[in-house]
Protein backbone atom coordinates (compact mmCIF):
# COMPACT_ATOMS: atom_id res chain seq x y z
CA UNK A 1 0.00 0.00 0.00
CA UNK A 2 1.89 3.37 -1.01
CA UNK A 3 -0.31 6.05 -0.20
CA UNK A 4 -2.96 6.05 2.63
CA UNK A 5 -5.94 8.49 2.91
CA UNK A 6 -5.74 11.25 5.35
CA UNK A 7 -8.76 10.03 7.33
CA UNK A 8 -7.10 6.17 8.09
CA UNK A 9 -3.66 8.02 8.68
CA UNK A 10 -5.52 9.94 11.96
CA UNK A 11 -7.24 7.41 13.22
CA UNK A 12 -3.89 5.10 12.97
CA UNK A 13 -2.00 7.68 14.72
CA UNK A 14 -4.64 7.89 17.34
CA UNK A 15 -4.43 4.21 17.09
CA UNK A 16 -0.50 4.00 17.90
CA UNK A 17 -0.98 6.35 20.27
CA UNK A 18 -3.13 4.82 22.39
CA UNK A 19 -0.96 1.12 22.25
CA UNK A 20 1.79 3.44 24.10
CA UNK A 21 -1.12 5.30 26.48
CA UNK A 22 -2.34 2.11 27.74
CA UNK A 23 1.04 0.82 28.41
CA UNK A 24 1.45 3.42 30.17
CA UNK A 25 -1.49 3.53 32.35
CA UNK A 26 -0.72 -0.67 33.42
CA UNK A 27 2.09 0.69 34.79
CA UNK A 28 1.22 3.72 36.63
CA UNK A 29 -2.03 1.47 38.17
CA UNK A 30 0.24 -1.26 38.89
CA UNK A 31 3.85 0.09 40.69
CA UNK A 32 4.47 -0.30 43.80
CA UNK A 33 6.64 2.90 44.46
CA UNK A 34 4.99 6.63 44.14
CA UNK A 35 7.22 7.85 41.97
CA UNK A 36 6.04 5.81 39.34
CA UNK A 37 2.29 4.92 40.08
CA UNK A 38 1.73 8.79 42.02
CA UNK A 39 4.13 10.56 39.99
CA UNK A 40 4.31 8.85 36.47
CA UNK A 41 7.90 9.06 36.27
CA UNK A 42 7.96 6.55 33.30
CA UNK A 43 7.20 5.90 29.67
CA UNK A 44 7.06 3.07 26.71
CA UNK A 45 7.35 3.66 23.34
CA UNK A 46 7.37 1.93 19.82
CA UNK A 47 10.57 1.91 17.92
CA UNK A 48 12.69 1.70 14.91
CA UNK A 49 13.68 -2.68 14.23
CA UNK A 50 16.81 -1.62 12.41
CA UNK A 51 17.73 2.23 13.99
CA UNK A 52 15.95 2.18 17.10
CA UNK A 53 14.58 5.47 16.68
CA UNK A 54 12.01 6.50 17.87
CA UNK A 55 8.58 5.68 16.03
CA UNK A 56 5.61 6.18 18.40
CA UNK A 57 5.48 8.10 21.99
CA UNK A 58 2.32 8.13 23.97
CA UNK A 59 0.80 11.48 25.87
CA UNK A 60 1.46 10.46 29.54
CA UNK A 61 5.01 9.48 29.43
CA UNK A 62 8.20 11.44 30.19
CA UNK A 63 9.50 12.86 26.87
CA UNK A 64 13.20 12.62 28.34
CA UNK A 65 12.90 9.20 28.55
CA UNK A 66 11.50 8.73 25.18
CA UNK A 67 14.43 10.49 23.40
CA UNK A 68 17.12 8.81 25.83
CA UNK A 69 14.85 5.33 24.67
CA UNK A 70 15.83 5.85 21.17
CA UNK A 71 19.67 5.13 21.56
CA UNK A 72 18.91 2.50 24.77
CA UNK A 73 16.82 0.76 21.44
CA UNK A 74 20.35 0.70 19.39
CA UNK A 75 22.38 -0.57 21.68
CA UNK A 76 20.38 -3.66 22.39
CA UNK A 77 20.32 -3.53 18.73
CA UNK A 78 24.07 -3.82 18.40
CA UNK A 79 24.83 -6.05 21.37
CA UNK A 80 22.47 -8.25 19.62
CA UNK A 81 24.08 -8.05 16.31
CA UNK A 82 27.30 -8.40 18.17
CA UNK A 83 26.28 -11.58 20.22
CA UNK A 84 23.22 -12.55 17.85
CA UNK A 85 20.57 -15.04 19.93
CA UNK A 86 17.70 -13.08 19.61
CA UNK A 87 14.55 -14.84 19.13
CA UNK A 88 10.76 -13.72 19.90
CA UNK A 89 9.92 -13.49 23.74
CA UNK A 90 13.41 -12.47 24.52
CA UNK A 91 13.33 -9.30 27.00
CA UNK A 92 16.14 -7.08 27.86
CA UNK A 93 16.79 -5.60 31.42
CA UNK A 94 20.11 -2.36 31.36
CA UNK A 95 20.13 1.02 33.48
CA UNK A 96 23.05 1.60 32.18
CA UNK A 97 23.54 5.76 31.99
CA UNK A 98 25.89 5.21 29.52
CA UNK A 99 23.98 2.90 27.00
CA UNK A 100 20.66 5.49 26.37
CA UNK A 101 20.43 5.45 29.79
CA UNK A 102 19.75 8.50 32.15
CA UNK A 103 20.36 7.69 35.41
CA UNK A 104 21.08 4.48 37.52
CA UNK A 105 17.27 4.41 38.84
CA UNK A 106 15.60 4.34 35.92
CA UNK A 107 15.55 0.46 34.71
CA UNK A 108 14.72 -0.38 31.15
CA UNK A 109 13.00 -3.10 29.51
CA UNK A 110 13.47 -3.77 25.61
CA UNK A 111 11.42 -6.35 23.63
CA UNK A 112 11.40 -7.59 20.05
CA UNK A 113 8.06 -7.67 18.60
CA UNK A 114 7.79 -10.67 16.03
CA UNK A 115 5.50 -10.82 12.81
CA UNK A 116 5.88 -14.17 11.03
CA UNK A 117 9.05 -14.62 12.11
CA UNK A 118 10.81 -11.98 11.36
CA UNK A 119 11.84 -8.61 13.70
CA UNK A 120 8.78 -6.30 13.34
CA UNK A 121 9.69 -3.71 16.29
CA UNK A 122 10.64 -2.94 19.42
CA UNK A 123 9.03 -1.83 22.19
CA UNK A 124 10.55 -0.65 25.81
CA UNK A 125 9.21 0.81 29.32
CA UNK A 126 11.52 2.88 31.68
CA UNK A 127 10.58 3.69 35.08
CA UNK A 128 12.33 5.54 38.20
CA UNK A 129 12.83 2.43 40.87
CA UNK A 130 13.11 3.92 44.02
CA UNK A 131 15.97 2.13 44.82
CA UNK A 132 18.92 0.12 43.58
CA UNK A 133 21.47 0.54 45.92
CA UNK A 134 24.92 2.68 46.46
CA UNK A 135 26.46 4.86 49.18
CA UNK A 136 22.82 7.45 49.46
CA UNK A 137 19.35 5.43 50.11
CA UNK A 138 17.28 6.42 46.55
CA UNK A 139 20.55 6.62 44.49
CA UNK A 140 20.84 10.63 44.54
CA UNK A 141 24.56 10.77 45.96
CA UNK A 142 25.53 14.27 46.01
CA UNK A 143 29.24 13.66 46.98
CA UNK A 144 29.16 10.54 44.16
CA UNK A 145 32.90 10.90 42.11
CA UNK A 146 31.96 7.83 40.52
CA UNK A 147 29.15 5.97 39.46
CA UNK A 148 29.77 3.01 41.30
CA UNK A 149 28.86 5.31 44.76
CA UNK A 150 25.62 5.87 43.02
CA UNK A 151 24.39 2.14 43.21
CA UNK A 152 24.97 -0.90 41.22
CA UNK A 153 24.96 -0.76 37.44
CA UNK A 154 23.29 -3.34 35.26
CA UNK A 155 24.46 -3.85 31.34
CA UNK A 156 21.99 -4.98 28.83
CA UNK A 157 20.98 -8.53 29.92
CA UNK A 158 18.31 -10.89 29.00
CA UNK A 159 16.01 -11.00 31.79
CA UNK A 160 13.81 -13.39 29.74
CA UNK A 161 14.73 -15.37 27.21
CA UNK A 162 12.78 -17.35 24.60
CA UNK A 163 9.67 -16.72 27.13
CA UNK A 164 11.86 -18.10 30.34
CA UNK A 165 12.57 -15.90 33.44
CA UNK A 166 16.15 -15.74 34.12
CA UNK A 167 16.32 -16.36 37.69
CA UNK A 168 19.97 -15.51 38.30
CA UNK A 169 19.46 -11.58 36.84
CA UNK A 170 16.15 -11.64 39.03
CA UNK A 171 18.58 -12.51 42.07
CA UNK A 172 21.02 -10.03 41.58
CA UNK A 173 18.75 -7.24 40.88
CA UNK A 174 16.78 -8.31 44.92
CA UNK A 175 20.50 -8.49 45.81
CA UNK A 176 21.48 -4.59 45.17
CA UNK A 177 18.33 -2.75 47.08
CA UNK A 178 16.97 -1.53 50.15
CA UNK A 179 13.41 -1.72 48.73
CA UNK A 180 13.22 -4.94 47.24
CA UNK A 181 9.40 -5.31 47.00
CA UNK A 182 9.05 -2.15 45.64
CA UNK A 183 11.24 -2.45 42.89
CA UNK A 184 9.71 -6.38 42.37
CA UNK A 185 6.05 -4.50 42.21
CA UNK A 186 7.16 -1.71 39.34
CA UNK A 187 9.35 -4.60 37.28
CA UNK A 188 6.23 -6.37 36.92
CA UNK A 189 4.38 -3.57 36.01
CA UNK A 190 6.79 -3.20 33.43
CA UNK A 191 6.67 -6.68 32.09
CA UNK A 192 2.68 -6.20 32.15
CA UNK A 193 2.94 -2.97 30.40
CA UNK A 194 4.67 -4.77 27.72
CA UNK A 195 2.64 -7.96 27.39
CA UNK A 196 -0.46 -5.73 26.28
CA UNK A 197 1.46 -3.47 24.57
CA UNK A 198 2.47 -6.35 22.30
CA UNK A 199 -1.15 -7.74 22.20
CA UNK A 200 -2.66 -4.46 21.04
CA UNK A 201 0.47 -4.37 18.55
CA UNK A 202 -0.88 -7.78 16.95
CA UNK A 203 -4.47 -6.85 16.60
CA UNK A 204 -3.77 -3.47 15.13
CA UNK A 205 -1.52 -5.50 12.80
CA UNK A 206 -4.09 -8.22 12.29
CA UNK A 207 -6.59 -5.61 11.52
CA UNK A 208 -4.73 -2.77 8.67
CA UNK A 209 -1.81 -5.02 7.84
CA UNK A 210 1.99 -4.93 8.57
CA UNK A 211 2.95 -2.74 5.25
CA UNK A 212 0.19 -0.42 6.03
CA UNK A 213 1.72 0.26 9.39
CA UNK A 214 5.30 -0.07 8.32
CA UNK A 215 4.26 2.61 5.76
CA UNK A 216 2.47 4.62 7.90
CA UNK A 217 5.55 5.05 10.52
CA UNK A 218 7.49 6.11 7.11
CA UNK A 219 5.05 8.86 6.82
CA UNK A 220 4.77 10.19 9.97
CA UNK A 221 8.74 10.46 10.17
CA UNK A 222 8.57 12.23 6.94
CA UNK A 223 6.16 14.81 8.09
CA UNK A 224 7.69 15.48 11.24
CA UNK A 225 11.07 16.22 9.49
CA UNK A 226 8.87 18.28 7.17
CA UNK A 227 6.84 20.45 10.02
CA UNK A 228 10.53 20.54 11.78
CA UNK A 229 12.22 22.49 8.88
CA UNK A 230 9.36 25.07 8.14
CA UNK A 231 9.28 25.52 11.47
CA UNK A 232 13.51 26.24 11.38
CA UNK A 233 12.78 28.01 8.07
CA UNK A 234 10.73 31.22 10.02
CA UNK A 235 13.65 32.06 11.95
CA UNK A 236 16.39 34.13 10.47
CA UNK A 237 19.80 32.77 9.60
CA UNK A 238 22.56 33.20 12.09
CA UNK A 239 24.42 32.13 15.53
CA UNK A 240 22.19 32.58 18.57
CA UNK A 241 24.47 32.20 22.07
CA UNK A 242 22.93 31.62 26.03
CA UNK A 243 24.54 29.98 28.47
CA UNK A 244 23.60 29.11 32.17
CA UNK A 245 25.16 28.06 35.41
CA UNK A 246 24.80 25.29 38.11
CA UNK A 247 25.43 25.82 41.82
CA UNK A 248 28.60 23.57 41.69
CA UNK A 249 29.06 19.61 41.25
CA UNK A 250 28.61 18.35 45.05
CA UNK A 251 32.31 17.92 45.53
CA UNK A 252 33.87 21.61 44.63
CA UNK A 253 31.72 24.82 45.12
CA UNK A 254 32.35 26.43 41.82
CA UNK A 255 29.68 27.18 39.47
CA UNK A 256 29.75 24.75 36.00
CA UNK A 257 28.62 26.55 32.87
CA UNK A 258 26.05 25.13 30.27
CA UNK A 259 26.70 26.90 26.99
CA UNK A 260 25.02 26.59 23.31
CA UNK A 261 26.05 28.63 20.27
CA UNK A 262 22.36 27.39 17.85
CA UNK A 263 23.51 28.55 14.12
CA UNK A 264 20.21 28.42 11.89
CA UNK A 265 21.03 27.63 8.41
CA UNK A 266 17.65 27.66 6.23
CA UNK A 267 15.43 24.85 7.40
CA UNK A 268 18.57 23.05 9.70
CA UNK A 269 19.92 24.14 13.33
CA UNK A 270 22.81 23.53 14.71
CA UNK A 271 23.25 22.94 18.10
CA UNK A 272 27.06 23.31 19.56
CA UNK A 273 27.74 22.85 23.22
CA UNK A 274 31.23 23.20 22.90
CA UNK A 275 31.81 25.91 25.39
CA UNK A 276 30.49 23.98 28.26
CA UNK A 277 32.17 23.40 31.17
CA UNK A 278 34.56 19.82 31.32
CA UNK A 279 33.24 17.07 33.21
CA UNK A 280 32.21 17.46 36.89
CA UNK A 281 33.87 15.41 39.86
CA UNK A 282 30.61 15.40 41.17
CA UNK A 283 26.96 13.62 39.52
CA UNK A 284 25.87 16.51 37.44
CA UNK A 285 27.17 14.92 34.48
CA UNK A 286 25.19 13.30 31.48
CA UNK A 287 26.01 11.51 28.98
CA UNK A 288 25.43 12.46 25.25
CA UNK A 289 22.14 10.78 25.00
CA UNK A 290 20.39 12.12 27.89
CA UNK A 291 21.58 15.76 26.36
CA UNK A 292 20.25 14.79 22.63
CA UNK A 293 17.09 13.79 24.94
CA UNK A 294 16.95 17.45 26.50
CA UNK A 295 17.18 19.07 23.27
CA UNK A 296 14.47 17.27 21.59
CA UNK A 297 12.79 18.15 24.59
CA UNK A 298 13.08 21.56 24.27
CA UNK A 299 12.88 21.63 20.65
CA UNK A 300 8.99 20.08 21.21
CA UNK A 301 8.14 22.74 23.23
CA UNK A 302 9.32 25.17 21.09
CA UNK A 303 7.55 23.60 17.85
CA UNK A 304 4.53 22.68 19.36
CA UNK A 305 3.04 21.22 16.14
CA UNK A 306 5.88 19.40 15.26
CA UNK A 307 4.91 15.34 15.58
CA UNK A 308 7.05 13.53 18.53
CA UNK A 309 9.13 10.70 17.02
CA UNK A 310 12.63 10.73 15.33
CA UNK A 311 11.77 12.54 12.14
CA UNK A 312 11.62 16.31 13.87
CA UNK A 313 15.71 15.40 14.87
CA UNK A 314 16.59 14.94 10.86
CA UNK A 315 17.57 18.83 10.67
CA UNK A 316 19.18 19.07 13.59
CA UNK A 317 23.25 18.35 14.06
CA UNK A 318 24.19 18.24 17.63
CA UNK A 319 27.62 19.22 18.90
CA UNK A 320 28.13 17.44 22.11
CA UNK A 321 32.25 16.83 22.89
CA UNK A 322 33.17 14.22 25.08
CA UNK A 323 35.60 16.80 26.84
CA UNK A 324 32.21 18.64 28.28
CA UNK A 325 30.08 17.74 31.27
CA UNK A 326 27.37 16.64 28.57
CA UNK A 327 28.50 13.87 26.58
CA UNK A 328 30.46 11.54 29.70
CA UNK A 329 31.61 8.35 29.45
CA UNK A 330 31.64 5.48 32.85
CA UNK A 331 32.45 5.78 35.42
CA UNK A 332 31.81 9.40 36.01
CA UNK A 333 29.03 9.80 38.02
CA UNK A 334 25.47 11.03 36.74
CA UNK A 335 22.45 10.63 39.19
CA UNK A 336 21.56 14.37 39.12
CA UNK A 337 21.14 14.36 35.67
CA UNK A 338 17.86 16.18 36.38
CA UNK A 339 19.53 19.36 37.03
CA UNK A 340 21.54 19.54 34.13
CA UNK A 341 19.10 18.53 31.65
CA UNK A 342 17.09 21.10 33.21
CA UNK A 343 19.63 23.81 32.88
CA UNK A 344 20.34 22.31 29.05
CA UNK A 345 16.38 23.09 28.02
CA UNK A 346 16.35 26.68 29.71
CA UNK A 347 19.67 27.29 27.09
CA UNK A 348 18.14 26.15 24.65
CA UNK A 349 15.13 28.00 25.53
CA UNK A 350 17.40 31.50 25.84
CA UNK A 351 18.85 30.98 22.52
CA UNK A 352 15.59 30.50 20.69
CA UNK A 353 14.41 34.04 22.17
CA UNK A 354 17.50 35.89 20.99
CA UNK A 355 16.45 34.59 17.43
CA UNK A 356 12.92 35.11 17.73
CA UNK A 357 11.95 37.20 20.74
CA UNK A 358 8.41 36.50 20.28
CA UNK A 359 9.40 32.72 21.79
CA UNK A 360 11.20 34.57 24.81
CA UNK A 361 10.02 32.78 27.79
CA UNK A 362 11.22 33.44 31.48
CA UNK A 363 13.11 30.99 33.04
CA UNK A 364 11.45 28.04 35.24
CA UNK A 365 12.42 27.32 39.00
CA UNK A 366 14.86 24.93 37.07
CA UNK A 367 15.66 21.97 40.16
CA UNK A 368 13.73 18.85 41.24
CA UNK A 369 15.28 19.30 44.70
CA UNK A 370 15.63 15.11 44.88
CA UNK A 371 14.65 15.00 48.65
CA UNK A 372 15.78 11.30 50.33
CA UNK A 373 14.75 10.55 53.68
CA UNK A 374 15.12 7.04 55.10
CA UNK A 375 15.96 4.71 58.47
CA UNK A 376 13.86 2.37 60.25
CA UNK A 377 10.26 2.11 61.82
CA UNK A 378 9.58 1.01 65.46
CA UNK A 379 9.11 -2.36 64.52
CA UNK A 380 12.46 -2.58 62.88
CA UNK A 381 11.92 -2.58 59.16
CA UNK A 382 13.27 -0.20 56.96
CA UNK A 383 11.94 2.95 54.80
CA UNK A 384 12.90 5.37 52.38
CA UNK A 385 11.20 7.94 51.17
CA UNK A 386 12.21 9.72 47.80
CA UNK A 387 10.52 12.61 46.07
CA UNK A 388 11.02 15.48 43.97
CA UNK A 389 8.71 18.90 44.40
CA UNK A 390 7.62 21.39 42.64
CA UNK A 391 8.26 25.43 41.91
CA UNK A 392 7.45 28.40 39.75
CA UNK A 393 7.58 28.44 35.67
CA UNK A 394 8.57 31.41 33.91
CA UNK A 395 6.45 34.46 33.37
CA UNK A 396 5.57 34.28 29.33
CA UNK A 397 4.29 36.98 26.56
CA UNK A 398 0.69 35.89 26.99
CA UNK A 399 0.53 34.91 30.79
CA UNK A 400 2.02 34.75 34.38
CA UNK A 401 3.97 31.48 35.27
CA UNK A 402 2.22 28.66 36.59
CA UNK A 403 2.78 28.47 40.61
CA UNK A 404 3.62 25.07 42.20
CA UNK A 405 4.41 23.32 39.11
CA UNK A 406 6.58 20.86 37.62
CA UNK A 407 9.35 21.05 35.41
CA UNK A 408 9.35 21.16 31.50
CA UNK A 409 11.44 17.87 31.11
CA UNK A 410 8.53 15.78 31.31
CA UNK A 411 4.59 15.35 32.21
CA UNK A 412 5.66 13.66 35.48
CA UNK A 413 3.24 14.78 38.52
CA UNK A 414 4.43 16.20 42.22
CA UNK A 415 3.54 13.05 44.24
CA UNK A 416 0.54 13.84 46.63
CA UNK A 417 1.13 14.40 50.01
CA UNK A 418 -1.22 12.37 51.32
CA UNK A 419 0.12 9.41 49.50
CA UNK A 420 3.69 9.81 50.92
CA UNK A 421 2.64 10.35 54.83
CA UNK A 422 0.13 6.65 54.13
CA UNK A 423 3.31 5.16 52.60
CA UNK A 424 5.96 6.40 54.91
CA UNK A 425 6.85 7.79 58.65
CA UNK A 426 6.81 11.30 58.20
CA UNK A 427 4.05 14.10 58.45
CA UNK A 428 4.43 17.38 56.07
CA UNK A 429 3.64 20.48 59.01
CA UNK A 430 3.94 22.78 55.53
CA UNK A 431 3.11 22.27 52.00
CA UNK A 432 2.31 26.09 50.58
CA UNK A 433 3.10 28.72 48.02
CA UNK A 434 6.20 30.77 48.92
CA UNK A 435 5.17 34.72 48.77
CA UNK A 436 7.93 36.63 46.92
CA UNK A 437 9.20 34.00 45.31
CA UNK A 438 7.64 34.67 41.72
CA UNK A 439 10.38 37.17 39.39
CA UNK A 440 8.48 40.65 38.57
CA UNK A 441 7.64 41.51 35.60
CA UNK A 442 4.55 42.56 32.91
CA UNK A 443 3.39 38.69 33.66
CA UNK A 444 5.41 37.52 36.38
CA UNK A 445 7.15 34.25 37.21
CA UNK A 446 5.07 31.48 39.29
CA UNK A 447 5.33 31.44 43.05
CA UNK A 448 7.86 28.67 44.30
CA UNK A 449 6.85 26.53 47.05
CA UNK A 450 7.43 25.60 50.83
CA UNK A 451 7.35 21.97 51.99
CA UNK A 452 8.39 21.12 55.95
CA UNK A 453 8.91 17.51 56.70
CA UNK A 454 8.85 15.81 59.71
CA UNK A 455 10.00 12.49 60.42
CA UNK A 456 8.05 10.84 62.88
CA UNK A 457 11.29 8.36 63.89
CA UNK A 458 15.02 8.95 63.41
CA UNK A 459 15.90 9.72 59.92
CA UNK A 460 19.27 10.06 57.79
CA UNK A 461 18.38 13.09 54.84
CA UNK A 462 20.48 13.39 51.33
CA UNK A 463 19.77 16.45 49.01
CA UNK A 464 20.65 16.81 45.64
CA UNK A 465 19.01 20.00 44.32
CA UNK A 466 20.16 23.35 42.29
CA UNK A 467 19.32 26.97 42.15
CA UNK A 468 20.93 27.76 45.25
CA UNK A 469 23.07 30.56 43.96
CA UNK A 470 22.18 31.38 40.54
CA UNK A 471 18.36 32.48 40.52
CA UNK A 472 15.65 31.33 37.61
CA UNK A 473 16.49 33.98 34.97
CA UNK A 474 13.76 36.92 33.77
CA UNK A 475 13.55 37.89 29.99
CA UNK A 476 12.79 40.92 28.44
CA UNK A 477 12.86 43.17 31.18
CA UNK A 478 11.90 40.78 33.71
CA UNK A 479 13.06 40.10 37.15
CA UNK A 480 14.69 36.84 38.53
CA UNK A 481 12.79 34.32 40.76
CA UNK A 482 14.11 33.47 44.35
CA UNK A 483 16.87 31.59 44.68
CA UNK A 484 16.44 28.00 46.38
CA UNK A 485 16.71 27.42 50.28
CA UNK A 486 17.21 24.10 52.60
CA UNK A 487 16.85 24.28 56.35
CA UNK A 488 17.04 21.01 58.60
CA UNK A 489 16.70 21.57 62.45
CA UNK A 490 19.18 20.37 64.99
CA UNK A 491 20.24 20.12 68.33
CA UNK A 492 22.59 23.16 67.55
CA UNK A 493 19.74 25.16 65.67
CA UNK A 494 18.73 25.33 61.89
CA UNK A 495 21.74 24.65 59.70
CA UNK A 496 21.93 24.74 55.85
CA UNK A 497 23.90 22.72 53.35
CA UNK A 498 27.90 24.43 52.88
CA UNK A 499 27.39 23.77 49.21
CA UNK A 500 23.79 25.44 49.14
CA UNK A 501 21.79 23.27 47.44
CA UNK A 502 23.47 19.73 47.89
CA UNK A 503 24.15 17.97 51.20
CA UNK A 504 24.25 13.89 52.55
CA UNK A 505 24.56 12.31 55.40
CA UNK A 506 22.20 15.04 57.58
CA UNK A 507 20.61 13.24 61.06
CA UNK A 508 17.29 14.04 62.21
CA UNK A 509 16.05 13.03 65.03
CA UNK A 510 12.07 12.11 65.20
CA UNK A 511 10.63 15.46 65.08
CA UNK A 512 13.24 17.11 64.06
CA UNK A 513 12.32 19.25 60.25
CA UNK A 514 13.53 19.50 56.85
CA UNK A 515 12.28 22.74 54.94
CA UNK A 516 12.61 23.30 51.06
CA UNK A 517 11.77 26.39 49.77
CA UNK A 518 11.94 26.32 45.75
CA UNK A 519 12.24 28.79 43.49
CA UNK A 520 9.28 30.68 41.60
CA UNK A 521 9.73 31.29 38.32
CA UNK A 522 11.31 34.43 36.36
CA UNK A 523 9.64 37.29 35.37
CA UNK A 524 8.65 38.46 31.97
CA UNK A 525 8.53 41.97 30.85
CA UNK A 526 9.37 44.92 32.57
CA UNK A 527 7.78 45.27 35.45
CA UNK A 528 6.54 48.64 35.07
CA UNK A 529 3.87 47.39 32.54
CA UNK A 530 1.94 45.16 34.82
CA UNK A 531 -1.46 45.33 34.97
CA UNK A 532 -1.97 47.56 38.52
CA UNK A 533 -4.61 45.47 39.01
CA UNK A 534 -3.01 42.51 38.45
CA UNK A 535 -0.64 43.35 41.36
CA UNK A 536 -3.37 44.28 43.23
CA UNK A 537 -4.76 40.71 43.33
CA UNK A 538 -1.48 39.13 43.94
CA UNK A 539 -1.02 41.21 46.87
CA UNK A 540 -4.86 40.18 48.50
CA UNK A 541 -4.16 36.70 47.51
CA UNK A 542 -1.01 36.81 49.60
CA UNK A 543 1.22 35.77 46.17
CA UNK A 544 3.25 38.73 46.97
CA UNK A 545 3.47 40.61 50.29
CA UNK A 546 2.78 44.86 49.85
CA UNK A 547 6.44 45.46 51.06
CA UNK A 548 7.54 43.21 47.59
CA UNK A 549 5.26 45.60 45.72
CA UNK A 550 6.38 48.33 47.11
CA UNK A 551 9.75 47.77 46.60
CA UNK A 552 9.12 46.79 42.51
CA UNK A 553 7.11 50.00 42.18
CA UNK A 554 10.02 51.78 43.58
CA UNK A 555 12.55 50.45 41.62
CA UNK A 556 10.34 50.88 38.26
CA UNK A 557 10.07 54.85 39.15
CA UNK A 558 13.64 54.84 39.28
CA UNK A 559 14.30 53.32 35.99
CA UNK A 560 12.21 55.59 34.51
Amino acid sequence: MSTIDPVTLAVLKGRLEQIVDEMDATLFRSAFNPIIAEARDACHGLYHPETGATLVQGTQGLPIFVGAMAFAAKAVIDKVARDGGLEPGDTFLFNDPYEGGTHLSDMRLVRPVYRNGALFCWIASVGHWLDVGGNVAGGYNPRATESHQEGVRIPIVKLFSAGKVRQDVVDILAANTRSWSSNWGDLNGQLNALDLGERRIHALLDEYGDTTIQTVFTIFADRAEALMRASIATLPDGTYSFEDILDNDGITDKPLTVALDLTVNGDAMTLDFSRSSPPAAGPINIAYSTAVAACYVALKHAFTDVPANAGCLRPITFVIPETTLLAVKAPKPVAGYTETILRLIGVVFGALAKADPSRATAAPFGTINALSLSGTRNDGSPWLMFSFFGGGLGGNPESDGLSHANNPISTATIPPIEILEAAYPVLFTQWALRPDSAGAGAHRGGLGAIYEVEPLVDASVSLLGERGKAPPFGVSGGQPGALNRFIWQSDEGDKSPPLVSKITDVKLRAGQRVRLETPGGGGWGNPSDRDPSATARDVRLGYVSAAAAGKDEAQEGAAA
